[in-house]
């Protein structure tokens, strides 16, 4: 499966700020994903990172001047702006997108972007009252009028001295930004519901019982739904993992806490992805003290957790439109077997089957091995990619058959 970013040409546009050094491991990024990256600077650009940086990461020439002759046949701002899949403007000072919002063409990148017809997203970054002041924010307001694409700066500590808005945004927020500006966005209008990580299950304030799952695979599922257009509600229980940009997280606990989420927002979802490890028993009690140590061996009574994927299969029977219901299974043997019964039990329109047994698929790694079955009979065998390119390739597959 090809890169997210293969064979994509990406134009990036830096202007006169210190962060330009920033954007220096963005091109690298950009060209480990398989895209081809060419860059233009601005004159004051100049002043903060060489060109000749940027050439050396990127492979190609820097282009700066509108009338620098390499190709006498090449006119740079029209070719560039033909060229490109997507402009990216980071760092865009206050003066770059004081240019872009006004239609300037007064050097070469504020040329290109008023030539391309490719998507344009932009990256503000400059002192905090620059960057709140009434002109430069109805200056963004324009650029979003014109369909760019503008990020929100972080706030921060700034090179001034100053603490506000401004700083450039994080590499994965823009990362993200890039991939939903260059992905279809067949989601659109729709509401997507995920679970994803493990439930725990209290037996006293210290102890719990739960499971080894990351919440990895749902998260990427939210992320990659989202970049799709996608209005995205992740309902999540306890990770480490921060929620991907755009989703709506509601954070829950236990399996019944989830269960109660899920169920009281059914109504509103177009597709229900349930690729959390919700815990199949619960502690019949919970020890409001902490159970000491007393004799060799202490028993536990458990009771079973009600089963939120069969429960919506049979939800989805009382709606005249349902939702399309996607479920996850972690099997150790049978994975097929057990995939169709599940499938059929459930309920379910798809179901992805992974083996816990291997050491490269599952809880706790970055990659998956996935069989996604659906209902009609057909199955997808998936090779072994990372939990990103896996979620992309379940959509993929989700989109073409709904």
């Amino acid at each position: 499966m090809a890169a997210v970013f293969e064979n994509k040409n990406i134009l990036c546009g830096i202007s006169g700020s210190i962060a330009a050094y920033k954007v220096c491991d963005w091109v690298r990024s950009l060209q480990k994903e398989g895209a081809e990256v060419k860059a233009v600077m601005t004159r004051a650009a100049t002043k903060f990172v060489s060109p000749l940086t940027f050439a050396a990461l990127t492979g190609n020439p820097v282009y700066g001047s509108m009338f620098a002759v390499r190709d006498e046949e090449s006119i740079p701002h029209i070719t560039l702006a033909r060229e490109s899949d997507l402009i990216l403007v980071a760092p865009a000072t206050a003066q770059t997108i004081a240019r872009l919002a006004h239609g300037f063409a007064d050097d070469l990148l504020a040329a290109i972007v008023l030539a391309s017809e490719a998507k344009i997203v932009v990256c503000p970054a400059m002192n905090c009252k620059m960057y709140l002041h009434a002109a430069t924010q109805e200056n963004i307001r324009k650029l979003k009028e014109y369909g760019y694409l503008v990020l929100e700066p972080e706030c921060g500590m700034m090179a001034c001295g100053e603490e506000g808005p401004g700083r450039l945004p994080e590499w994965v927020q823009v990362r993200d930004a890039l991939i939903k500006a260059l992905s279809a966005q067949e989601l659109a209008g729709k509401t997507v519901l995920v679970t994803a990580g493990p439930t725990e299950e209290p037996l006293d304030p210290v102890r719990f019982l739960g499971n080894r799952s990351s919440g990895k695979m749902g998260y990427a599922m939210a992320a990659v739904a989202r970049q799709h257009g996608a209005r995205v509600i992740l309902i999540s229980g306890p990770t480490r993992l921060a929620p991907p940009p755009g989703v709506e997280l509601i954070d829950v606990r236990t399996a019944e806490q989830m269960y109660q989420e899920v169920v009281d927002r059914f109504d509103a979802a177009d597709i229900i992805v349930k690729a959390a490890a919700v815990s199949d028993f619960r502690p019949t009690r919970m020890s409001a003290t902490k159970i000491k140590k007393n004799g060799e061996n202490m028993g536990l009574e458990l009771a079973r957790n009600r089963d939120i994927l069969q429960t919506l299969g049979a939800m989805k029977q009382q709606k005249p439109t349902p939702p399309l219901l996607i479920g996850f299974a972690a099997e150790s043997d049978n994975l097929l077997a057990y995939g169709r019964e599940k499938l059929e039990k459930k309920n379910l329109d798809f179901i992805a089957i992974n083996d816990i047994t291997a050491a490269d698929s599952g809880f706790g790694v970055d990659t998956n091995r996935v069989i996604l079955l659906d209902r009609k009979g057909g199955q997808t065998n998936l090779p072994l990619l990372s939990k990103e390119e896996t979620a992309r390739a379940i959509w993929s597959r989700v989109i073409g058959k709904g």
